[in-house]
């Protein structure tokens, strides 16, 4: 007895089975990459409460009248990646005892400079700068940048830089 007509059993068919299986592995591949995404930019990283404070060294020996460079780290957070890069300041002590901390780079092109013969000088385009940041000569616009500053102790702390006008 031959049938031209095959009756289909009832319920889920092979096809039907493998569709329903391919559309969950398509759902869990795009949650496992849409909540990941979802979660970074509803819920950015708690900030770890800095202070906006660095410790950048001692200042109990330096001499009135004679900068010194300092070098010191600062640690920031990166998304969620903790990111530490050395910062440095020409740090000058007055004679009444007040600290300045310029910034590294010169105002003209942002090239670092140093001390040399009683003044700040940028060897790159020969910007020339007093003991106080102001310029002498050269074709820097401005004088030279300071961090924010405040003494614990006999410990320097330097915050943001900010443009001199």
């Amino acid at each position: 007895m031959s049938t031209s007509n095959a009756v289909q059993p009832e319920g889920q068919t092979r096809r039907g089975f493998h569709l329903a299986i391919l559309n969950l592995l398509g759902a869990l591949v795009t949650a496992a990459i849409a909540l990941p995404t979802l979660v970074y930019l509803l819920f950015p990283p708690k900030s770890r409460g800095e202070s906006g404070w660095i410790d950048a060294g001692d200042i109990a020996g330096m001499t009135p009248g004679v900068p010194v460079e300092m070098s010191f780290q600062k640690t920031s957070l990166d998304a969620w990646r903790l990111v530490t890069e050395k910062k440095t300041a020409w740090v000058v002590k007055s004679n009444d005892g007040k600290i300045t901390a310029f910034g590294p780079q010169c105002t003209h092109l942002g090239c670092a400079y140093h001390w040399e013969n009683d003044k700040f000088l940028c060897p790159c385009h020969t910007s020339y700068f007093s003991i106080d940041g102001k310029v002498i000569s050269g074709p820097a616009p401005r004088p030279l940048d300071q961090y924010v500053t405040r003494i614990d102790g006999t410990r320097l702390q330097v915050g943001a830089l900010k443009q001199e006008a």
